[in-house]
């Protein structure tokens, strides 16, 4: 029995596995989780290294109903950690009352879906070593003043370390895609809550990066409703310029 690859579920098989292996191998157990959530496993490539780790403990969450017939009989150890469902609509805070990791070759066209509902997990998901479009992956990881930076930058690195890891090339998935991908890693930092009222932080990164060509004062003009001194250095950088303790420190003037 094979499983087909479904465009209408964004699915590119890997196929190295090596690949697969490297994936695997970089979790690291950061935080101190034992759980590990894999999303859309296919076929299993990765699945088969992630049972391999003894330390943790295997879930996976899958929507192709091909595919979860495919993993019982391929692997019968996993039995009824198999969840037949979509991930987007998981009520994880029931399914784990502990931390665990998240990790995936993800379809390209939920992976910042599922980045949003990490961060919505973040004090139960610790660590997070994922497969997403190359241009995604670098986003998250871009550092201030580039520009890559982005809207997931700030947000991803408010709450995770963030490693880009390495570029795998389009060869080695079934179909290929057309764009490279990149495998990328997130450890859940120190910080508990930021230091600003955190809908508000939300709503200052969006606005700005929603006119990232624009400095800070003037794409922040209609937030501030004239309550907002817009007058300081601070707002003469344009988003991608600033880093997310720049944008904690607005945020307070905001909320003020």
């Amino acid at each position: 029995m094979k499983v087909r690859p479904k465009k209408s579920l964004g699915q590119h098989f890997l196929k190295n596995d090596a690949i697969s292996a490297r994936i695997a191998g970089s979790l690291t157990g950061h935080g101190g989780y034992k759980q590990i959530l894999e999303i859309g496993p296919g076929m299993g490539a990765l699945t088969r290294h992630l049972l391999e780790l003894e330390s943790f403990s295997l879930v996976v969450v899958e929507l192709d109903r091909e595919s979860v017939p495919y993993l019982k009989e391929n692997f019968p150890e996993l039995k009824d950690r198999i969840i037949e469902r979509d991930f987007l609509k998981l009520p994880l805070d029931e399914l784990f009352t502990d931390k665990f990791a998240i990790t995936g070759n993800f379809p390209f066209n939920i992976s910042s879906q599922i980045l949003f509902k990490t961060l919505e997990h973040r004090n139960q998901v610790s660590e997070l070593v994922g497969m997403f479009q190359r241009e995604v992956a670098q986003r998250m990881a871009s550092k201030p003043g580039t520009r890559n930076t982005g809207i997931l930058s700030v947000f991803v690195q408010a709450y995770y370390d963030v490693e880009y890891l390495f570029t795998v090339d389009e060869h080695e998935f079934i179909p290929p895609p057309k764009v490279k991908s990149g495998v990328i890693r997130l450890k859940r930092n120190a910080t508990e809550n930021l230091d600003c009222d955190e809908v508000v932080f939300f709503k200052v990164v969006k606005t700005a990066f929603n006119q990232r060509r624009k400095t800070m004062r003037n794409s922040l003009k209609a937030l501030s409703d004239g309550k907002v001194d817009l007058s300081g250095e601070i707002f003469s950088k344009r988003p991608e310029q600033l880093s997310v303790e720049e944008f904690v420190k607005m945020t307070r003037m905001f909320s003020n």
